[in-house]
């Protein structure tokens, strides 16, 4: 079994969510001490970790938050203090070990790790020595000489110095694991006004150095999306963000949290595209949140994780020469002369009737667009099916289709077969792309397959073009254009580097970019790039309206919108319809004209359907 710091590089863990606020929902109040309920009523607590357990959580941290001499001591029960943990940390690995998960192919997979919760203790009336021989207690009684925990989770610090109180504490135990995590209050500062960049700055080096660095508490789901911007630009060590469900208010003397599971999912799926190792959940959240969260994030994680594995040709199998780059489409004959080009997106609508996409498609046509991109169940919407449409437009419309094929929805088994149809139409351009989580769309009980990834079916996109399928076999080569998403304005710019990097390897031959609002961002990926060996289309997305570029910036995964951009959209918010939409259309227009000189062609989305939006950017 791998260990907890091994996957939390791997994957994007779930944590669980708090064990306070359960215990109050079943009605222990807070005269209580919660931590001596490992003793007293360790049912109720395998009850809370079950549910969470069950709710999908990768991650079951232990009742032992108080679990610290200066807590008990108050309750007089500090001679309890390793009996108390030692409690939790049995409850907890019970709960983990019985409920090994299952996958989605009926195998069984790793238990869930355990963290050890260790709160932050008030450091006014204790020396330095003090307060380090009471973090020392705690932590061995946790980690129980390697039988405990797998992490200790140090969290909910208030400050820097806690911080690297904890660090400098643990350099006398350099074999334990463990992760700092401290709470953000409102301007992404600490309660004490510490920023970002200080919370999370590098433990100096004397210091034992934590395997991951952590923010929970203090505010929701926004607040804490808004440090963790910050926070993956200044750490190089994984993230762990555990967000209250949102600030509570007070109705008839209780606090509630109006936080709906789903809007918490939602920037769940905001923070793993930021590129954060884990996501739980703190004060206010119950298994029903850790529930939706989990439904977004492993769909998304498994689709990042996803590897095709291509069976050797049988013997008698020979790979054929393709079909040069050039001679395969209209597209690719402008691309590989480097030649300029248009592209129009149209979403495919949701229904059955195309009479008014080829309609507009044949518009798009008469104003020489050379392409239509033609997306595959963006946002995880069911729409009909985008290869009907693409051969629809191809044949009644006459204008190239540039096909968005996701790998969500089929097995590798289904999607070859897709492939093949394509052929077997005509249609020659094909975009592949992971795709979003089904939580995303309004079908949230779908499930994502996610056999492979953009990279994979590149793969196995290019093996067929030379006449070879998924399991080895001889069949007629495809003739097909192999083009990738790509993402600019991603804060994980490493990654997607060594993603694009990797789409070329397997067989990438031109690129689209998410839509871009930002030209420096764009010129800047590129000279990161380098010399770049294959052609790249800008994304253009002409703004409609101060909403719909509100929009953008919050709801669509991998878009930034920048500040400057916002704030002429903002400064028209009022004026009529029009008036906005042409300050949208001048921005695209901005857009294009700053990066043309570096970029093959552009897609234009069109706004609403609105086909006539996109022609006016390109006039």
């Amino acid at each position: 079994m791998s260990t907890f710091t091994e996957v939390l590089h791997q994957r994007i863990l779930v944590f669980d969510g708090p064990m306070g606020t359960e215990l109050y929902r079943h009605h222990i109040f807070t005269n209580r001490c919660f931590d001596e309920l490992n003793l007293t009523e360790p049912n109720l607590i395998e009850q809370i970790l079950t549910d969470y357990r069950e709710a999908g959580a990768d991650v079951l941290t232990t009742n032992t938050f108080g679990a610290n001499r200066h807590t008990l001591e108050k309750h007089g029960i500090a001679d309890r203090l390793v009996e108390i943990n030692k409690a939790g940390v049995r409850i907890a690995r019970k709960i983990a070990s019985s409920g090994s998960q299952t996958s989605e192919n009926g195998s069984s997979v790793n238990s869930l790790f355990v963290a050890g919760s260790i709160g932050p203790i008030p450091s006014g009336t204790y020396t330095e020595s003090e307060l380090e021989t009471m973090i020392l207690e705690q932590v061995d009684s946790l980690w129980d000489s390697g039988n405990g925990v797998d992490v200790i989770l140090f969290e909910t610090l208030p400050s820097r110095e806690a911080m690297e109180r904890a660090a400098r504490t643990m350099v006398k135990r350099p074999n334990i694991p463990f992760v700092l995590s401290c709470t953000v209050v409102s301007d992404k500062e600490s309660a004490s006004g510490e920023p970002i960049a200080r919370l999370l700055a590098p433990i100096p080096d004397n210091l034992a150095q934590p395997v991951a660095f952590g923010m929970n508490c203090g505010v929701g789901p926004e607040g804490l999306l808004q440090a963790a911007e910050e926070a993956v630009k200044i750490t190089h060590l994984p993230l762990i963000v555990q967000p209250n469900a949102g600030t509570p208010k007070e109705f008839e003397g209780r606090q509630i949290y109006y936080c709906s599971p789903e809007y918490v999912a939602t920037y769940a799926m905001r923070l793993a595209n930021l590129g954060v190792a884990a996501v739980g959940g703190c004060c206010g959240m119950t298994p029903d949140h850790i529930r939706e969260i989990a439904k977004m994030i492993k769909p998304l994680d498994k689709g990042r994780s996803a590897k095709t594995i291509l069976h050797a040709a049988q013997p008698e199998v020979k790979e054929q020469p393709e079909t040069p780059f050039q001679d395969r489409s209209r597209l690719s004959w402008k691309l590989a002369r480097r030649v300029w080009v248009t592209t129009v997106e149209l979403v495919p609508p949701r229904g059955y009737d195309l009479t008014e996409s080829i309609e507009k498609s044949r518009k798009l046509y008469r104003h020489g667009i050379d392409a239509i991109n033609i997306p595959d169940g963006p946002r995880a919407s069911s729409r009909i099916s985008p290869l009907v449409v693409a051969q629809r437009i191809l044949q009644e419309a006459n204008i190239e289709p540039i096909l968005h094929f996701c790998c969500r929805d089929r097995n590798l088994i289904g999607m070859q077969a897709d492939l093949l149809g394509c052929a077997a139409f005509g249609i020659r351009n094909l975009l592949f792309v992971t795709g979003d989580p089904p939580k995303l769309g309004g079908y949230p009980d779908a499930t994502g397959v996610f056999d492979t990834d953009s990279i994979g079916m590149s793969a196995v996109q290019r093996r067929l073009n030379r006449g070879v399928d998924l399991g080895g076999q001889s069949l007629s080569p495809t003739h097909a254009v192999i083009g990738v998403g790509l993402d600019p304005t991603s804060l994980d710019r490493k990654r997607e580097l060594d993603r694009f990097h990797k789409k070329i390897d397997a067989g990438a031959e031109f690129a689209i970019t998410q839509p871009v609002f930002d030209p420096n961002a764009l010129l800047s990926f590129l000279d990161a790039i380098g010399d770049c060996p294959i052609p790249i289309l800008a994304g253009i997305w002409p703004l409609a309206s101060y909403r719909n570029a509100e929009f953008m910036q919050n709801e669509v995964p991998g878009v930034i919108v920048p500040d400057e951009t916002m704030n002429r959209m903002q400064a028209v918010s009022k004026h009529s319809k029009e008036e906005q939409l042409a300050v949208g259309i001048e921005i695209a227009r901005e857009m294009i004209a700053a990066v043309r000189h570096r970029v093959c062609g552009v897609q234009v989305s069109a706004p609403f359907g609105r086909v006539e939006i996109a022609l006016a950017v390109l006039e």
